[in-house]
């Protein structure tokens, strides 16, 4: 079996997905790094409200750097949290290293719109269906055309 495209590409694919969501951020965020800990906040905040399988379905459909992203520090045995409302789950979002933290409020919504552009539709909707209606609508994009979304050729 030839070596998995997201391995062979993680770093271009990983700089393109970041370059989508630090776009939706908005000007605030000034770098990469800046980025990353936003979107690592997002990945955190969603893996604590699943259980192990959910967590490695979800992490086979992503993109290789995401997935790493994804189990980093992960504590497999941890209880999962209700979703609880979309401003709960953004502030928890902006809690991963505080002091270097500013991420915006719009950091799940950018981090979902650059995730749709960044996999495979039918697996995604597939794995989060699976998961269930919280998961649907944490990884929901509203009003942006499905042309927009459409996963992107790197």
């Amino acid at each position: 079996m030839p070596m998995p495209w997201s391995y062979r590409h993680s770093e271009k694919e990983f700089k393109s997905f970041l370059k989508d969501a630090k776009d939706r951020m908005g000007h605030i965020m000034e770098s990469d790094n800046m980025t990353y800990t936003a979107v690592d906040g997002v990945l955190q905040c969603f893996r604590r409200r699943l259980t192990p399988p959910q967590v490695i379905a979800f992490g086979d459909v992503i993109p290789s750097s995401l997935r790493a992203m994804l189990v980093f520090n992960w504590r497999v045995d941890a209880v999962p949290l209700p979703f609880g409302t979309r401003s709960e789950l953004i502030r928890e979002a902006q809690t991963v290293r505080k002091e270097h933290n500013i991420t915006p409020l719009n950091v799940i919504d950018a981090t979902a719109y650059a995730l749709w552009r960044h996999c495979n539709h039918r697996d995604l909707k597939r794995v989060l269906d699976m998961i269930g209606p919280d998961a649907v609508a944490f990884w929901a994009v509203r009003g942006i055309p499905e042309t927009e979304l459409e996963q992107q050729i790197i």
